[in-house]
């Protein structure tokens, strides 16, 4: 079943007035895998609003999927939270690539490291802080673009797509995506799509 998927997305504006924003892929394929991303988020709801850091917030994650164990399931997410007054966002990551920030006509993957919720318990995830500077952005993906291939058997990889927005660092956010979209699907050509592709650029417009 490919009409549905383990990928998933979500913001919120916490009661500090802060701004907390996960983006997610769940292991497998098809409905289990979009029925444990519900789990994941619905998890992720209750325990994100606690104001806790993005650090604790994995954490309790991981624990409670741990708890209710489905065997061969996990969840790779950063959980970012970004403050307006300070302009720094912390990020902790369970297994996700990049993010990719893109500043001042340069593109730089942050390599954050951590293990995917779900897998073991009473993992302790590390973060990771951006001061940003204004015309800032962060691009979030799953792994889906990253490991997209084309006829030759070829990965995208994450270096193509740090060298993509390399390449259209100074383009609006919604023209970034569509950039990184138009590109995947030309680099694939008529290859069948295998992993749900999901990103999300935050960008910082000082008040």
């Amino acid at each position: 079943m490919a009409e549905v998927g383990g990928d998933y997305l979500d913001y919120l504006v916490l009661a500090d007035g802060t701004i907390g924003l996960y983006i997610g892929d769940v292991s497998g394929k098809g409905l289990p895998a979009a029925l444990y991303a519900a789990l994941a988020v619905g998890t992720l709801r209750g325990v994100h609003t606690t104001g806790s850091s993005p650090a604790s917030v994995l954490s309790l994650l991981n624990d409670r999927l741990c708890l209710r164990g489905i065997p061969g399931r996990h969840t790779a997410l950063p959980y970012a939270v970004f403050c307006p007054q300070t302009a720094e966002i912390r990020i902790a990551s369970a297994g996700m690539p990049g993010p990719l920030l893109l500043r001042n006509q340069q593109c730089q993957i942050l390599q954050i490291a951590g293990i995917p919720a779900g897998l073991f318990p009473a993992v302790r995830y590390d973060e990771f802080t951006v001061q940003h500077q204004p015309g800032d952005s962060l691009l979030f993906c799953t792994d889906g673009l990253t490991d997209a291939r084309n006829a030759n058997d070829e990965e995208f990889g994450l270096e193509g797509l740090e060298a993509l927005c390399y390449r259209h660092s100074t383009a609006p956010s919604l023209d970034l995506l569509g950039h990184i979209f138009n590109n995947l699907a030309t680099f694939a050509g008529n290859c069948r799509q295998w992993d749900d592709m999901t990103a999300a650029v935050f960008h910082y417009f000082p008040g």
